[in-house]
């Protein structure tokens, strides 16, 4: 059999192949390494090791072999490098953690290994996962002597999103069938959206954060990035379930199989539609992909139910209250003293905190730590903090008003397709990007990114799907069948045709 075409199936086409023995791990593992280093120019891996990804798959290999295969045996994945792993260099694509090595695995990486997964490497995003366009990471990635952010595969002069855009790039340029993200306030969604792939942010609490660096902590949430909903249901069904020793904000709730949804009819299906969803601030070409994928859906059966939310606006500020309180909390740790950068030259230990996080921490890391520490701050916290948590309780009232009319939420996922790189020069402009994404955020709602079409410049197009809790079944059941309707999930940028062993 020719496995040349190897990078053009998705995860239960590979998997099945794998358990069939009409392909090896090792074989599957060689040749998406081999498109990773064809196609270094995307700034898409930030560490590979090829010794180590050759092992995990002569094991896999064995186990199938010996009858003993796990549900996805074989299956060459990449994780965002906010998880930490045992065997690859743990950055966060930060110059605070450059040459970090973790002794131990996270939990979504160790969940994924003993599901049978073979890991690719480490994939780029913003730095400590803080930005929306992957312009702020701070490490070079594989093939490059300086930082770089990873490149969007529909037209390399566009972002790919952030901050999972290594993530989502992989995906897309086909350098890997899947890969894991976090969402934090829409992290896999939009870029997903940007990249024309399908990615799911499941409910709050669901997927242990044990071992994922931390941004804030009342938000953090991972998930798996791949081209299908079918996939992404393989994926979830395996990295979520409890995790109570290591992670206080660990669910007790049960592991599912989230195929098992997969083929339900639609008939029947109310889809909330919110107006807030559909302003003067979204382009006009979203807007038509977006409302196409909606007609699609009533032609399945579903029956479009106009809802309001009404405090969407109000998601930007609450958010960017909270999340920078949390993160100015969280990335305290990072001083210098025990892991990570410390600066050569200091004059003593305040000094040397002070130059180790001026020199450690980008301009964005550090804008978001001084809002975090400001709004903390005596005088304030009760006027911006404790304010920003009372509405983020309104938010999600507002969700679970609107779902006694509906069944799930539909929308866009960002207003414009994938700006340029370099175009967001304003960091508010960027910050206001997200409104469609925030609010499911902040009430720890499912939500995912479904590609449906495409907008100015050829660039992808994803419609939003927004659940109630624990509804991520359903959620991947109205992605799938309108999957199965539609093809858009199933194109891939052009000019990434290059086969492993042609210009390597």
């Amino acid at each position: 059999m020719s496995h040349t075409d190897l990078h053009d199936l998705g995860v239960a086409q590979l998997t099945a192949l794998l358990r069939g023995k009409q392909l090896s791990a090792v074989e599957a593992a060689q040749h998406f390494l081999a498109r990773a280093r064809a196609h270094q120019h995307l700034g898409i891996f930030l560490a590979i090791d090829e010794d180590v990804t050759l092992a995990q798959a002569r094991a896999q290999d064995e186990a199938l072999a010996a009858g003993q295969a796990a549900p996805l045996a074989g299956l060459p994945l990449a994780h965002k490098d906010v998880f930490v792993t045992r065997d690859f260099p743990t950055t966060a694509a930060s110059k605070m953690l450059a040459g970090y090595r973790s002794p131990f695995d996270a939990t979504v990486v160790a969940r994924l290994a003993q599901a049978g997964c073979v890991t690719l490497g480490k994939l780029s995003c913003d730095e400590f996962a803080m930005g929306a366009s992957n312009e702020n990471a701070a490490v070079a990635p594989i093939g490059f002597d300086s930082p770089q952010p990873a490149r969007n595969p529909w037209n390399p002069a566009h972002v790919p999103g952030g901050s999972s855009g290594g993530s989502a790039a992989a995906v897309a340029a086909r350098l890997a069938p899947a890969a894991t993200g976090t969402d934090t306030g829409g992290s896999i969604r939009q870029p997903a959206s940007f990249c024309g792939i399908t990615g799911i942010k499941p409910t709050y609490g669901r997927a242990s954060r044990y071992g994922m660096i931390a941004f804030a902590s009342s938000l953090d949430q991972a998930g798996p990035m791949a081209r299908s909903a079918e996939d992404c249901a393989l994926l979830l069904s395996q990295l979520c379930g409890p995790d109570l020793e290591r992670d206080s904000t660990s669910l007790d709730k049960p592991a599912e199989d989230f195929s098992a949804q997969l083929n339900d009819r639609l008939e029947g299906l109310r889809i909330g539609v919110p107006k807030e969803f559909f302003s003067a601030g979204l382009a006009s070409d979203v807007q038509a992909a977006v409302e196409a994928a909606l007609k699609e859906y009533e032609k399945l059966g579903a029956r479009l139910v106009p809802i309001s939310l009404p405090r969407t606006e109000l998601s930007v500020p609450v958010y960017y209250i909270l999340a920078p309180a949390e993160a100015s909390s969280n990335l305290s740790r990072f001083d210098g003293v025990r892991y990570g950068h410390r600066a050569k030259d200091y004059a003593d230990l305040l000094d040397m905190y002070k130059k180790t996080r001026a020199e450690g921490f980008g301009d964005e890391v550090k804008r978001r730590i001084m809002i975090g520490a400001y709004v903390l701050s005596e005088g304030y916290y009760d006027a911006y903090y404790l304010q920003a948590q009372k509405l983020r309780r309104m938010i999600a009232d507002d969700f679970q008003a609107a779902f006694q009319d509906c069944d799930l939420i539909a929308g866009p996922v960002a207003p414009t397709v994938a700006p340029l790189l370099g175009a967001q020069t304003d960091p508010v402009t960027s910050y206001l990007a997200d409104i469609y994404t925030l609010p499911a955020s902040l009430a720890g709602l499912p939500g995912m990114s479904v590609p449906v079409g495409f907008g100015n410049g050829n660039l992808p197009v994803g419609l939003q799907l927004i659940g109630n809790y624990f509804q991520e079944g359903r959620l991947l059941n109205a992605a799938h069948r309108l999957q199965q309707a539609t093809d858009y999930h199933l194109h891939q940028p052009a000019g990434l045709s290059q086969q492993p062993g042609e210009g390597i």
